[in-house]
């Protein structure tokens, strides 16, 4: 027989709000980085539980500075500005184009192998008759 893990009650029908996901301004990324390049041996730790903030954050930010500074930083997340017709359709047609391609790439082998055997064949039936 299962006990229920909350003493007989019911459930909790309360629902928890999501958590918002945390964004960091340019500024306060480098703010870190270079308090973080100050840090003595240990130090580093109590900056981090002081912030809130992961050794992955560090990684990640020294990343972006190292491939363009500001511009790295200053990237938008989401969604990406709604694409118009035309942008579609260019897209669309470029995915039938590389679809077409391979489509052909896969018949050129395709006749390039039965040339390949239509030889043979015909070399070995030369051979026959050349016998007989």
């Amino acid at each position: 027989m299962m006990t229920s893990t909350n003493g007989g009650r019911p459930p909790d029908p309360e629902v928890l709000e999501r958590p918002k996901r945390r964004r960091f301004s340019a500024s306060y990324k480098l703010e870190i980085l270079e308090k973080a390049g100050r840090c003595a041996a240990g130090e580093l730790g109590a900056l981090l539980r002081r912030e809130g903030l992961y050794s992955s954050h560090l990684t990640a930010w020294r990343r972006e500075q190292k491939k363009g500074a500001l511009a790295a930083f200053s990237r938008q997340r989401g969604r990406k500005a709604k694409r118009t017709p035309e942008q579609r359709e260019i897209e669309r047609l470029e995915r039938e184009n590389e679809r077409l391609r391979q489509q052909l790439e896969k018949a050129q082998a395709i006749l390039e192998v039965q040339k390949k055997v239509a030889a043979m064949v015909d070399s070995l039936s030369g051979k026959r008759d050349s016998r007989e």
